[in-house]
């Protein structure tokens, strides 16, 4: 069979199980296993895959057929650029998470410039450690915190952070939200993804979500928003003067987070969209 052979066949058979841009899935599992860039199959569509490629190929296919992710699948993704494996103990990135993360390297070295103190940051439930990683990478001036309750999603964040060279710069600390900090810490960012899911609601959810992203990733209580309560009554006393809060949150909960905050006298200094331009993270300060 040739690569064209094998796309079209493997595109059709995803589309049958439900999958989301079954042609695109499958070519990039195609130029995973092959280990091409993807816009080389296209150069290699007459191709004739050998029979190992072929069985390899095929039980990958058979692997997002059955609903796991893509990422798990290769076991990395991308993030702002950066390559992160991630696994069935992390959330896999969202694409609207780099907005979050770009909006926190950008306050913080705006900061870096006015500021010859050194700069701290939080990252508040890590993961996979995406979002410190990032804030490292792109502000070099920052120290960062990245606390999770996971000892497994601890030790890939770690793993992460030493593959682009960034492991001196974050502490990663494992413990039940702010009570893994010191008492005395205080930062300039305060930055979160935090679970902001309804628990009713997580049933609903792709099956590729659901079922191997971590609950407690995704399940923010009753009404998906028990972790703003947390930040906006927690926060206060960590965020230095002139420092900022910023969260994503969920679709229709912009109102709902900016009153939990505005009820803990934070000032709510912008609410930004998304790449559908749907209200996605909250930026406050403390008046």
């Amino acid at each position: 069979m040739t690569v064209l052979e094998v796309i079209q066949k493997s595109a059709e058979f995803l589309a049958r199980k439900g999958v989301e841009s079954p042609r695109l899935q499958a070519e990039l599992l195609l130029a995973h296993r092959l280990k091409l860039p993807r816009m080389k199959l296209y150069l290699n569509f007459e191709r004739a895959l050998t029979p190992p490629e072929v069985d390899d190929f095929r039980a990958l296919i058979k692997r997002r057929g059955e609903r796991e992710p893509l990422q798990h699948i290769i076991g990395s993704t991308s993030f702002c650029g950066l390559e992160l494996a991630v696994n069935r103990h992390v959330l896999v990135p969202r694409p609207e998470t780099e907005i979050l993360a770009e909006l926190g390297w950008q306050f913080l070295n705006q900061l870096s410039i006015r500021n010859s103190q050194p700069l701290a940051a939080l990252d508040f439930g890590t993961g996979s450690g995406c979002l410190a990683i990032a804030l490292a990478a792109k502000c070099p001036t920052a120290q960062v915190w990245a606390i999770d309750v996971s000892p497994n999603a601890l030790e890939l964040a770690k793993q992460n952070a030493a593959r682009h060279n960034v492991a001196s710069r974050i502490q990663f600390w494992q413990g039940d939200g702010f009570a893994a900090l010191r008492q005395e810490m205080c930062f300039d960012l305060i930055i979160s993804n935090p679970p902001y899911i309804a628990g009713a609601e997580i049933e609903s959810l792709q099956f590729e979500v659901r079922g191997y992203d971590p609950r407690c990733a995704l399940d923010g209580g009753p009404d998906g928003l028990d972790y703003f309560r947390v930040l906006a009554a927690g926060a206060p006393p960590l965020i230095k003067t002139g420092g900022r809060v910023m969260l994503e949150f969920g679709g229709g909960q912009a109102d709902a987070v900016c009153a939990i905050f505005e009820k803990q006298k934070w000032i709510v200094e912008a609410v930004k969209q998304d790449y559908s331009h749907q209200p996605r993270v909250l930026v406050a300060r403390r008046a």
